[in-house]
């Protein structure tokens, strides 16, 4: 049995230094009760403006706009950089896999990114969200696929995807094809739809599925963007192979735990394994350009 742990939280926005105190103390209430691996949720340090337009409509951008950017700018962080020192400080102290949004400053250029700390190896994996959505592409640039990779680990073989990358069903299958086991998903969407999602890819993939949300309050934002910041309400959860709910969803901030039996993936392949025998690679052919 393996304890699993997903952290709703959201961020301090603009301050970096609060958020980082917000995740260690979580990620000590998940050691505390035996977790080997927590979650955070999207864009956790640095933020995820929702609400925010900076400045621009199509064809255009204003001064006001390109001042908000560079405040968000200094938000960001570097990676590696002093706060992923930090981050793998406490993977290895706590004994925990640690999976974290950021929003990674990389030469003038801000990517939301996922990050992978393990006790023995630190920094062990980045992911660059390969596709951000709608008015994320203003603010974020794209990744590639070079960072699609899934982790061996002494817990087992760990992916990233983050938010609507979810819903890239070639994006699943790259995954599927490198053996996920544990599927991490930090997010900010907070609907129903988005559970009904994360079961979905529980079932199709027979793997666990840990979907963590922000939950952002307006307390989060500093006083002169309360009334344009918006709110995100959480709802994290974690779902079996069999597609159940087996924790969560969850409004209020705090930890959503499950004790969960890694034997239940190879029960599931038993039914579908759609990277092998329930595969058919004699009609389809699948690649990924790196």
């Amino acid at each position: 049995m393996l304890k699993v742990a997903v952290a709703q939280v959201g961020s301090v926005l603009f301050d970096v230094a609060s958020t980082l105190l917000r995740v260690g103390q979580l990620c000590e209430r998940a050691a505390a009760g035996g977790s080997r691996l927590i979650v955070f949720p999207e864009a956790l340090l640095g933020g995820y403006p929702k609400g925010l337009d900076f400045g621009a409509v199509v064809g255009s951008r204003s001064d006001a706009g390109r001042t908000m950017f560079a405040r968000y700018f200094k938000a960001a962080i570097a990676c590696p950089g002093a706060e992923t020192e930090m981050l793998a400080e406490w993977a290895r102290r706590l004994g925990l896999h640690i999976v974290v949004g950021v929003v990674e400053r990389d030469g003038g250029t801000l990517y939301c990114s996922s990050l992978l700390f393990s006790p023995e190896g630190g920094l062990v994996a980045k992911h660059r969200k390969l596709m951000p959505t709608a008015m994320e592409r203003l603010i974020w640039g794209m990744g590639d696929g070079s960072t699609i990779e899934v982790v061996e680990t002494e817990i087992g073989r760990i992916g990233m995807a983050i938010c609507w990358e979810n819903y890239m069903p070639l994006y699943r299958q790259h995954l599927y094809e490198q053996g996920v086991q544990l599927w991490c998903a930090p997010t900010v969407d907070a609907r129903e739809m988005w559970q009904t999602s994360m079961r979905h890819i529980a079932y199709e993939g027979r793997c666990f599925v840990l979907s963590a949300c922000q939950r952002l309050t307006k307390e989060d934002w500093p006083e002169d963007l309360r009334e344009l910041g918006g709110v995100i309400d959480g709802r994290s959860l974690i779902v079996s192979p069999q597609g159940s709910v087996v924790a969560g969803p969850m409004e209020e901030t705090g930890l959503v735990v499950a004790e969960i039996d890694t034997d239940e993936i190879a029960r599931g392949k038993f039914d579908l394994d759609v990277a092998g025998h329930y595969n058919r690679p004699d009609v389809f052919a699948f690649g990924v350009k790196q």
